[in-house]
């Protein structure tokens, strides 16, 4: 099952009335949706809540709704933070099933960019998406699909193919192979290379 487990109680003042009153008592307010029942207002202690929070395997992850007795597999949608403290003020709960596939993003992330060639060759690396939203079951969500670009060159595109998936997860854009970055020769060494070129014209004038 999950990781993290959310203690839950259901709240019944709604609206922005409600929300305050709840942030009083040391709690953020929540909506928990999804399935064939009803939105419900809850609410979690918040030093529970950012501990959660802070483990990095909250937000986008399978998570354990637990109320009393009951225990509910969720995914956590959406956390707004205050823009002054960053304080969490609000969460969104889906409900699912914990072996059913959902559509969720998944952020991407880079690595060995300093050891590939197109750093020696004055490259860089263009990102066109952050992340990619895929198709995968409830309890296979991966942290992050990584790009491994050791051996990338200038000129390379890396493209959704490139990605290893877990098993049985796939994109959810179909119908082409779509880009996720590119690599091209950086602004910076292209400056230099057209420096060169006209010192090289005016030595030879």
């Amino acid at each position: 099952m999950a990781e993290i487990i959310l203690n839950v109680d259901v709240r019944q003042g709604t609206g922005t009335g409600g929300a305050r009153a709840v942030r009083r008592a040391g709690a953020v307010p929540g909506i928990l949706y999804g399935g064939e029942q009803a939105p419900v207002a809850i609410s979690v202690n918040e030093k529970d809540f950012k501990k959660s929070l802070y483990t990095g395997k909250l937000l986008g992850h399978l998570v354990t709704l637990k109320y009393g007795e009951e225990t509910q597999p969720v995914i956590a949608k959406d956390i707004q933070f205050d823009p002054v403290s960053d304080r969490p003020v609000h969460f969104d709960l889906m409900r699912v099933d914990a072996k059913g596939e959902i559509k969720i993003s998944v952020p991407v992330h880079f690595k060995n960019a300093d050891e590939a060639p197109f750093s020696r060759q004055g490259g860089s690396l263009e990102v066109v998406r952050h992340e990619v939203e895929i198709a995968v079951r409830a309890d296979k969500i991966p942290e992050e699909l990584v790009v491994d670009l050791t051996a990338s060159q200038i000129g390379d595109t890396i493209r959704m193919s490139d990605i290893k998936l877990p098993k049985g997860a796939s994109a959810t854009i179909t119908d082409r192979d779509f880009v996720i970055a590119t690599i091209k020769v950086s602004s910076a060494a292209q400056s230099e290379a057209a420096d060169e070129a006209a010192a090289a014209a005016e030595a030879e004038g």
